[in-house]
């Protein structure tokens, strides 16, 4: 019996070294790791203030919203869009790019919206029509204001789309947001505004 006691002992000493101390409110699951000595350090993020974030492989800090460790997910705050020129904050890093080294990928569950795109996108497969989730953004957000009249699109980040990227540039489209789990006809005051990471779990 003592044996028993003293394996379960190392067992919980053990998870508690694994995993890294909270930051500000929020817990820090096993195994993503805010410092060398706790976590895994391939799935690193940062604790910056008391907020956690997720830095992006081309050097962007996103915020992070949301942690959940049973299903290897965390949401991450959409970039603000500049109202006087309908640019997305990360545009100089041309939008979100995961390192495709590192074990997190973009999840199926994002509806990306496109705002002040070039005529090129519509060759795509995507909805740029008037009744695109973008209008409705463009019309009732106020941080969508700046978009107006630009040529905007939604779409359904699946898995015929990259997985490590959603693209802004100058030429292309140059701002961005994102709703997880959207469904037709939801009010735009029940859009659930962020992005959708998933982690594979180290083995």
């Amino acid at each position: 019996m003592f044996l028993i006691y003293f394996l379960m002992g190392l067992v919980t000493h053990a998870s508690a070294l694994d995993s890294c101390p909270k930051c500000g409110n929020m817990e820090v699951p096993y195994p993503l790791s805010t410092g060398d000595n706790c976590g895994d350090p391939r799935y690193g993020i940062y604790c910056k203030d008391g907020a956690l974030e997720f830095l992006s492989a081309k050097g962007f800090y996103y915020k992070i919203l949301s942690i959940n460790p049973s299903a290897y997910k965390l949401v991450i705050e959409p970039p603000k869009i500049e109202k006087n020129t309908c640019y997305s904050s990360d545009l100089g890093f041309e939008g979100l790019r995961l390192d495709e080294n590192l074990p997190f990928n973009i999840s199926t569950h994002n509806t990306v919206m496109l705002f002040n795109c070039s005529d090129n996108v519509l060759q795509s497969p995507m909805n740029c029509s008037s009744t695109s989730f973008c209008r409705q953004f463009e019309e009732e957000e106020q941080e969508g204001s700046g978009c107006k009249g630009t040529l905007c699109c939604h779409f359904l980040k699946d898995a015929s789309i990259t997985q490590y990227m959603i693209r802004v540039r100058v030429g292309g489209c140059t701002a961005y947001t994102c709703v997880l789990d959207m469904k037709p006809g939801d009010p735009i005051d029940a859009w659930n505004y962020g992005i959708e990471l998933q982690w594979v779990p180290p083995n």
